[in-house]
């Protein structure tokens, strides 16, 4: 039996709401919430909030595959540390997440870091090539509850459209969880050779642009196979401020769609591109101040379901290369809670809720996380210090990589303590295993 974990002295902030109280964990467990708890291990928390823990839509592992960058146990130590218990892992890795031995595989190296739940996404399309589907109910069957082609969106129509019906009708062999099928919206033939954002920045650096009509029409062609299918499409990485604006729409007319912002596309515009520095390099490509306008409003209103990380790692000598030839990406799993805490105007319990228990329900796993604080629940938590600040350095990260576009900025909310399983994977800001 591990031992008994009291965290004492806590601002508990849950679905429910806000309040103070004592936690007593035990067996990985929640046993009591009350008043002068506690336990083999007491934690003072002494005013601090204590959350349950946040969930990662969109996070790239790179295992198998590119193992230089990242594994899968350096990247649940990160996620970890960032106060995640969950994160969602893309498919785009080498081989593809396409098939059922190599979903076992990424369970099997999770299951050996433990540090956080690794679920693994799978690619719509064999090889994520957009020809032709993968083994959708055989995924499914081994837990898979995410499919995407993320890198490449699912460029041909009739595909989208049948990946859609047969997720529609796999939902039984997931307990009635709906499958979800998640959109790289990209139309290539718009996107393909550009750099950065097309707009006044790319035409003053003369560096070729990725024009915002490229994510928007994608959307809307998704938006309307939603309304024709009835499959739930979940948008990733909304980056323009026409895409909040049909996502909303969408939303209003009932259709079943969902969406996420990564923690860069609020916090960065296509100007810090005039460095030529590659850090700044991603897709969707860095956008307009109106486009972070636009994605703050989506999140404060509900419009946008979830903070995202697209957690990218690379390797400094593949970054190293020119802005053209240096690969897209950037970290985000350990500054996500921080950069969301400083930049967005909002209450702290509507970040926790961007961060949790939101895209717990859109990952189809919010029997384990983004739980209540009560007893009987899970004991998958983080400790947060909203007040406490820090300087980001890439290399004091957990990742192999160290491609971090916030080097040097001084941020505000700090991760002090992560619970995952009813364990303490992260004490006082450091990693425990």
């Amino acid at each position: 039996m591990s031992p008994t974990i009291a965290i004492t002295g806590a601002q508990l902030v849950d679905e429910s709401g806000t309040r103070e109280a004592d936690v007593l964990i035990a067996d990985g467990r929640i046993v009591d919430v009350g008043s002068g708890l506690a336990g083999d291990i007491n934690v003072a928390a002494n005013g601090q909030v204590v959350a349950p823990g946040f969930v990662d839509l969109h996070a790239h592992l790179r295992e198998p595959g590119d193992e230089e960058a990242e594994t899968i146990e350096t990247g649940a130590r990160g996620a970890a540390l960032g106060g995640y218990t969950a994160v969602v892992a893309m498919p785009n890795t080498s081989p593809a997440i396409d098939s059922a031995a190599v979903v076992a595989q990424v369970i099997e190296l999770a299951a050996a870091a433990n540090l956080c739940d690794v679920h693994p996404s799978a690619a719509i399309t064999i090889g994520r090539a957009g020809e032709q589907l993968a083994p959708m109910a055989e995924l499914v069957r081994l837990g898979v509850r995410i499919f995407t082609d993320d890198g490449a969106g699912v460029q041909n129509e009739r595909i989208m459209r049948s990946a859609l019906e047969y997720a529609g009708s796999l939902s039984h062999l997931a307990d009635g969880a709906p499958i979800v099928l998640a959109q790289h919206c990209e139309i290539e033939s718009l996107s393909r050779g550009g750099l950065m954002h097309e707009g006044a920045w790319s035409s003053r650096l003369g560096m070729p642009g990725q024009p915002a009509e490229a994510e928007e029409l994608m959307i809307m062609r998704d938006i309307a196979l939603a309304r024709l299918t009835g499959g739930r499409v979940h948008f990733q990485h909304v980056s323009t401020a026409g895409g909040v604006a049909m996502v909303r729409a969408a939303k209003e007319a009932g259709l079943p769609v969902s969406a996420e912002a990564t923690t860069h596309h609020f916090t960065l515009d296509h100007s810090v591109c005039a460095s030529f520095d590659s850090v700044f390099k991603v897709h969707p490509p860095l956008r307009t101040a109106v486009d972070i306008v636009a994605i703050k409003d989506g999140l404060a209103d509900g419009t946008i379901d979830a903070i995202a990380t697209d957690h990218a790692p690379h390797t400094s000598h593949a970054k190293d290369a020119t802005f053209a030839d240096a690969p897209p990406g950037m970290l985000g799993l350990e500054t996500a809670f921080a950069l969301a805490n400083t930049e967005l105007d909002l209450p702290l319990e509507e970040i926790v809720a961007l961060m949790s228990w939101r895209p717990a329900r859109i990952a189809g796993i919010d029997t384990r996380h983004g739980r209540p604080i009560a007893a009987g629940e899970p004991a998958n938590l983080v400790v947060l210090d909203p007040e406490a600040t820090w300087t980001v350095r890439g290399s004091a990260m957990a990742s192999r990589s160290a491609n971090t576009p916030y080097e040097g900025r001084e941020l505000r909310g700090a991760v002090r303590h992560t619970i995952y399983n009813g364990e303490l994977v992260v004490q006082e800001g450091t990693a425990t295993r």
